[in-house]
């Protein structure tokens, strides 16, 4: 079965029945009235996210399980059998193998036995098949400066109709005709729509898109469960492409960028405060401010993605920037009143302010982007989301926890002893 590609341009938001219904919910409209069609493979994608995914790693989805190896039918089998194995895994959707087989091929297999009774070769047959179906240039036509082939074959209709073809007339040698059907078989056999290559090997791809989960966990849950139960033929093998080559390249580079940025955010804590102590009681502001992004895309029912990890990254700034506030002026008013119980009492309820004016500023600038459904809320949404429920987990901390951490290191120390701490 061949694969079309159809682009219908969606009407105008505003225009929609319901203009805040979100894509998800759209796209799953769509597959069950579509699926209703028997005979056809649908796959839901967006145009440039299709170009991309096609320019990157030669495939149009999250997702593509690419077989390797000579064979063409032991190719399709063992990617079908990867295809068993991947619809199983939740969060599938869209999961198709390439369509390599159906296209039929007429065939005129010579009988070499009748030919040579009739006096016949080969050559004369194949020559009379081939202008006859495919046919053969008789001469030119011109009309002015542009010239025309004339081609001779037979009607449409015999070459439509394999079964008409055998009554096609074989001219003998000796004089008079004898039927096609006498001198060779007619078929019509199935043959592959294309031979796909990559690095001179064929292959055949799997391809499945992910809905609802987190990319990298399928991806790993598809690895093993392909390593248990899919038996490869020797001299076989399988390259995993798609979409999620950019989620691995994105997450190596968080990797590195995340540990550095803390580094020097410690670094610049330590600049700032002249004590150790100081700057890591700032810095436990991060840890719970990255547990309440976690629970936030938790209670929204959304995956752990490369636009939510940046989230994170903002996250820890504005963590680190309210427990600056705090720290800060307990340490002014501990140098003044040399009362640490008193600087830390004072220091949290004259603090409440900026620290809850901090967090309602950065907080509430995300809604919007949390309860996007139009354009970019697949990048925007996580983002928000794990911002606004750090801000809310780090607030907590800021008021209640850092000013009794205060309290129990500097406990038993003079104000002078807190700078070289």
């Amino acid at each position: 079965m061949p694969q079309l590609t159809s682009c219908e341009l969606l009407k105008p938001r505003e225009a929609w029945p319901d203009p805040g219904k979100p894509k998800a919910e759209l796209v799953e409209e769509l597959e069950a009235a579509t699926t209703q069609l028997p005979g056809n493979n649908y796959e839901f994608t967006q145009p440039i996210e299709m170009r991309f995914n096609s320019l990157i790693s030669g495939v149009r989805a999250d997702l593509a399980i690419k077989v390797f190896g000579d064979d063409l039918d032991t190719l399709l089998a063992t990617a079908n059998e990867i295809l068993a194995e991947v619809q199983r895994i939740e969060g599938a959707a869209d999961a198709s193998v390439e369509q390599v087989g159906g296209l039929p091929m007429l065939a005129v297999v010579p009988e070499r036995e009748a030919l040579a009774r009739y006096g016949l070769n080969v050559e004369d047959l194949q020559d009379l098949v081939a202008t006859g179906i495919g046919g053969r240039q008789a001469g030119l036509i011109y009309e002015g400066d542009r010239r025309f082939k004339l081609m001779v074959r037979l009607p449409e209709d015999w070459r439509r109709d394999p079964e008409g073809l055998v009554d096609l007339p074989v001219p003998l040698p000796q004089g008079g005709y004898v039927p096609l059907g006498e001198v060779a078989r007619v078929e019509l056999n199935p043959a592959p729509a294309q031979i796909s290559r990559e690095n001179g090997k064929r292959r055949v791809v799997a391809m499945v898109n992910v809905r609802d989960r987190d990319l990298g966990g399928f991806v790993e849950e598809a690895r093993q469960r392909i390593d248990e139960n899919v038996d490869l033929p020797d001299g076989y093998w399988l390259d995993y492409g798609g979409t999620f080559e950019q989620l691995e390249s994105a997450g190596q580079r968080l990797a590195l960028v995340v540990p550095v940025t803390l580094a020097i955010i410690f670094g610049m804590l330590l600049l700032a405060l002249g004590s150790v102590r100081d700057a890591a009681i700032i810095f436990t502001g991060v840890p719970l401010a990255l547990t309440g992004g976690v629970l936030s895309l938790w209670v929204r029912g959304m995956p752990l993605s490369i636009s939510a990890a940046v989230g994170f990254i903002a996250l820890s700034g504005i963590a680190v920037l309210n427990g600056l506030v705090m720290v800060a002026f307990i340490r002014d008013l501990w140098q003044r009143t040399g009362d640490l119980s008193h600087a830390v009492m004072e220091g949290a309820m004259t603090r409440l302010r900026p620290v809850l004016m901090t967090a309602l500023v950065a907080s509430l600038g995300f809604v919007p982007m949390a309860l996007n459904t139009g354009t970019g809320a697949e990048v925007q949404r996580p983002l928000a989301t794990v911002v606004i429920g750090g801000i809310a987990s780090s607030t907590l901390l800021t008021l209640l926890v850092v000013p009794i951490l205060y309290l129990w290191v500097h406990r038993g120390s003079s104000p002078d002893q807190q700078v070289k701490a």
